[in-house]
């Protein structure tokens, strides 16, 4: 065999080997998976993040890894949504962690509860500060395996019919209220609903319930609240932030190859990204149509917030005393809030104090 021929072959087989095609399969499976979202479609930013997510995970795979969303009741209502991944009747679900706070309190704070984080506390206390890897110890329990999401920013305190101004007005209030926060408000007087975000409008036309609490402006004159409620309070104490999450069935996640794991957490942390800064982005314009079409705009009373720590206070306690999974991740996302707001305080909030002071001379 002449040389260059021989040196020509040698160097066409070491490439082959270099990069074997069944090596190449191997890393690079064709998957098909569905995904149940929590939230309807007409919910851009919150429902979005499914979106973003099976998009991402398609164009980084070259189409090899396709996940079709579906909107909630499509194939599970919003609250079904987590058993329905860890049977496996999908293979991944975007949804809230503190929907699910009737199976355990302890899924409250992977996605908010009263007094708790603000958005980027929770995503430091998630990435930074053992949250992620407690909760998804915890999660196993459940066969689901979970990445953050999304986020809200800190929420609107809802839509009342009428005004509330003293922990009295409270009392016999039917309130729409997710996550532990229908227990700490109870103690108060208020009547918790749970109802899924498409099924409120028409609870609160009719009357069935007295107020309800969404997200914020953006997605609150989508679902039309102004229209049958018209005094619009804030802050939602009850969530600083609202903390989407994927969940992935344990199986399902722990048999895919590294690659697709890896473009996974990264399609999740920009969902993560992107749904914050589209809340942040929207908001404003959203909060002054708002205004102008006759919302009256109404802060919560000290009394109010004053009473309802309190009374989250004492839920955490007795909670604490029977759970000891929730005594675990509340002590820990408790260590963290002082730690945080030690800092939060000298930094964060004397540039925004002054910012906003300042804001009409800008």
């Amino acid at each position: 065999m002449k040389r260059r021929q021989f040196l020509t072959t040698a160097g066409a087989g070491i490439a082959t080997a270099g990069v074997a095609a069944p090596a190449i399969a191997q890393s690079s499976p064709e998957i098909r998976w569905r995904l149940t979202s929590g939230f309807p479609k007409s919910l851009d930013t919150i429902y979005g993040a499914a979106d973003l997510m099976s998009k991402y995970v398609s164009e980084a795979t070259d189409g090899k890894f396709q996940i079709q969303p579906f909107a909630a009741g499509e194939i599970v209502g919003t609250f079904q949504a987590l058993d329905a991944v860890g049977n496996g009747t999908v293979e991944m679900a975007h949804s809230s962690s503190y929907y699910y706070v009737g199976k355990d309190p302890t899924f409250a704070f992977a996605s908010a509860a009263p007094f708790a984080l603000n958005t980027r506390q929770q995503n430091a206390w998630m990435y930074h500060g053992g949250g992620l890897d407690l909760y998804n110890e915890f999660y196993k329990k459940f066969n689901v395996y979970m990445l953050p999401g999304g986020a809200t920013g800190a929420q609107m305190g809802g839509w009342f019919r009428k005004e509330v101004n003293t922990v009295a007005d409270l009392a016999g209030l039917k309130f729409r209220i997710a996550g532990l926060t229908g227990e700490v408000l109870a103690k108060l007087g208020v009547i918790p609903q749970q109802i899924a975000g498409g099924d409120i409008y028409p609870a609160l036309e009719r009357g069935t319930i007295d107020a309800a609490e969404w997200v914020g402006p953006y997605d609150d004159e989508k679902l039309g609240f102004q229209k049958v409620a018209p005094y619009y309070y804030y802050p939602g104490f009850w969530e600083g932030t609202g903390m989407m999450h994927f969940f992935f069935n344990q199986q399902k996640w722990e048999e895919l190859p590294n690659n697709y794991k890896t473009i996974l957490r990264a399609g999740a942390a920009y969902a993560n990204v992107d749904m914050v800064a589209k809340y942040d982005a929207r908001n404003p314009a959203a909060l002054k149509r708002l205004v102008a079409g006759g919302a009256q705009l109404r802060p919560f009373s000290q009394e109010i917030l004053e009473a309802s720590l309190k009374a989250a206070q004492e839920v955490y306690t007795d909670l604490s005393a029977k759970n000891p999974d929730f005594k675990k991740i509340y002590e820990s996302m408790r260590a963290f809030r002082g730690e945080e707001y030690l800092w939060f305080q000298i930094a964060e909030f004397s540039f925004d104090n002054f910012m906003i002071r300042a804001r009409s001379r800008l």
